[in-house]
């Protein structure tokens, strides 16, 4: 960036270090970069118009979960709601668990 090239790495450095009371590791090494450029990105509005919303493509998990409608007794819905966030998966970890010890599924993942 233009702004950074006549940057006085040490005396910001100076005025950064004296603002936060210590001498801070790498500092001078990060500033060094940031006037060389080599970490900065740049935005523009049209890079940021060009993004889509919402998950990028390729990121899902490689075995994704089937949803599935599943009655259960209001007692044991109940119970299980009780314990919290992620209850759903705690359901899927009990079946995971019930279905290895009764040899109906061979391996843990």
């Amino acid at each position: 960036m233009k702004a950074l090239k006549n940057l006085d790495i040490d005396k910001v450095a100076a005025a950064i270090e004296a603002d936060a009371g210590e001498s801070l590791r790498g500092l001078r090494e990060s500033l060094a970069e940031a006037k060389a450029g080599v970490s900065g990105v740049v935005h523009t509005p049209e890079d940021i118009a060009k993004r889509r919303r919402g998950r990028p493509m390729g990121s899902k998990a490689a075995q994704t979960k089937q949803p599935v409608k599943l009655r259960l007794d209001q007692d044991i819905l109940t119970a299980l709601r009780a314990t919290g966030d992620g209850w759903q998966t705690r359901i899927n970890d009990m079946l995971r668990a019930s279905l290895i010890l009764s040899g109906h599924l061979q391996t843990p993942r």
